[in-house]
């Protein structure tokens, strides 16, 4: 596996730990029940659990957006210099986005999206 789909894979395991994060914190701020019903009658989630359930929300969307650019760079074999560079910052800033989100530090929160963001626009020139 290149490095490229190592990065694409690593992000899907802190997607996963997202959800499972966010789960948990949800659960305890509203019990289970709740969590397994329809959750048409759910209270709002506050605190880590509504900010962790953004965080989730917002990491399906950067996956989305990050995984065609590395899979086609990919293909291509291109997986090293700048597109790995620019992958690396991606997992970063997303790693940082997810902490940052979590303690509830929003200019730093937004600095962390920001790098991700820029990455992933810069993995769409290198297809180009």
């Amino acid at each position: 596996m290149t490095s490229l789909m190592t990065i694409l894979a690593l992000y899907g395991l802190l997607s996963l730990l997202t959800i499972l994060l966010q789960v948990l914190a949800a659960a305890g701020q509203v019990g289970l029940a709740p969590l397994a019903g329809n959750r048409d009658d759910m209270p709002a989630l506050t605190g880590l659990a509504a900010r962790l359930d953004k965080a989730q929300l917002n990491s399906a969307i950067a996956m989305a957006l990050v995984a065609p650019p590395l899979l086609i760079l990919n293909t291509a074999g291109v997986t090293a210099g700048a597109a790995l560079l620019a992958a690396q910052l991606f997992l970063i800033a997303r790693i940082a986005y997810l902490v940052i989100f979590a303690l509830g530090i929003p200019w730093l929160r937004t600095a962390a999206w920001l790098v991700g963001f820029a990455m992933t626009a810069w993995l769409y020139l290198m297809v180009l």
